[in-house]
């Protein structure tokens, strides 16, 4: 049994890989302070004996005996990481300044859940984890842009200065149960706008892509970059190759909600990227043969329950 740190734990990948992480027989500690987190995402995990709720912010030091410490702590949604700029920048730079000195002093090996939006609206496409990106550092989107970026650059130099186990993946776009309903990412927008019967609003033409991917492939995506070999510490992509336009998402969903919406257009937003897909070769080759394996249909099918039951209960949905 493994004593396994989750910062971010109560949020929508925090909460799955929790969950998991419980089931192959670990002791968890979980950490959030429930800014974008919910303790309904953890509250059925509450009654194993290995499992710990504790409100914190990453920002403070934490001190604690574990083994491996996966630092998802962040706001990942542009509604979320805009409303307070500065605040989410200090969660991802000093953020990963505490837990990589928590990691240095008790030895533990830790995982940081960067993100594609290194690469900013990429040049090179689709993106190999050797592209550098094409960020702007005093835009909108920066402060998650660049933290995420710092992030890495600080795991690098504690794990060059310090000698500290590290492991770096770069999540794409994710989707699944447990994410915000009001968290302004296009599949929780558009399965909800769906749900309701509401226009479905697509920002610019449509024409832009994303590359979504299942929660559970993510998860275990995570779980095999932590056990990966000590040699190599990524960074590597953690995604799904397969690419759709926002046009074909919101068809789909259309389709599988039955819903009567109709799509509207809204002006794009700075620096929002026109195109995304990562190469997961890497991943495959270093992970044991890691690939995403849930179509998108499948995986919005089980999204759009979850969503259902949600709205139910909330009173904005009827049975």
């Amino acid at each position: 049994m493994k004593r396994i740190l989750v910062t971010g734990g109560a949020g929508f990948i925090g909460s799955h890989l929790c969950e998991r992480l419980l089931n192959e027989g670990n002791e968890v500690i979980c950490l959030d302070n429930y800014f974008t987190g919910s303790k309904e995402n953890v509250v059925h995990l509450l009654d194993n004996p290995y499992f710990e709720l504790v409100r914190h912010d990453v920002t403070e030091p934490y001190m604690v005996e574990v083994d491996e410490i996966y630092n998802l702590a962040c706001p990942a949604s542009p509604v979320h990481y805009q409303y307070n700029p500065i605040k989410t920048i200090k969660t991802s730079v000093m953020g990963a300044i505490n837990m990589l000195g928590l990691a240095k002093r008790v030895h533990a090996k830790i995982l940081q859940a960067s993100t594609s939006e290194v690469y900013g609206d990429p040049a090179v496409h689709p993106q190999p984890e050797t592209y550098w990106g094409n960020v702007n550092p005093i835009g909108q989107r920066s402060c998650y842009d660049e933290g995420k970026r710092c992030a890495e650059t600080l795991f690098m130099d504690y794990h060059i200065q310090n000698e500290v186990k590290i492991k770096i993946i770069r999540i794409f776009n994710t989707y699944g149960p447990n994410m915000n309903p009001n968290d302004g990412r296009v599949v929780s927008n558009f399965i909800v706008q769906a749900l309701k019967g509401e226009d479905i609003t697509i920002f610019g033409d449509g024409n832009q892509t994303r590359s979504f991917q299942y929660v559970d492939d993510l998860v275990e995506g995570m779980i095999r970059m932590m056990n990966s070999r000590d040699g190599f510490w990524g960074p590597v992509n953690i995604g799904n190759p397969v690419e759709f336009t926002m046009l074909e998402l919101a068809e789909q969903v259309i389709k599988l909600t039955q819903s009567k919406s109709k799509i509207i257009h809204l002006p794009l937003p700075q620096d929002d990227p026109t195109q995304r897909k990562p190469v997961i070769e890497l991943a495959n080759k270093e992970l044991d043969g890691w690939e995403p394996k849930i179509a998108l249909e499948e995986g919005l099918i089980k999204t759009i329950a979850y969503f259902e039951q949600v709205l139910i209960k909330k009173g904005e949905l009827k049975k």
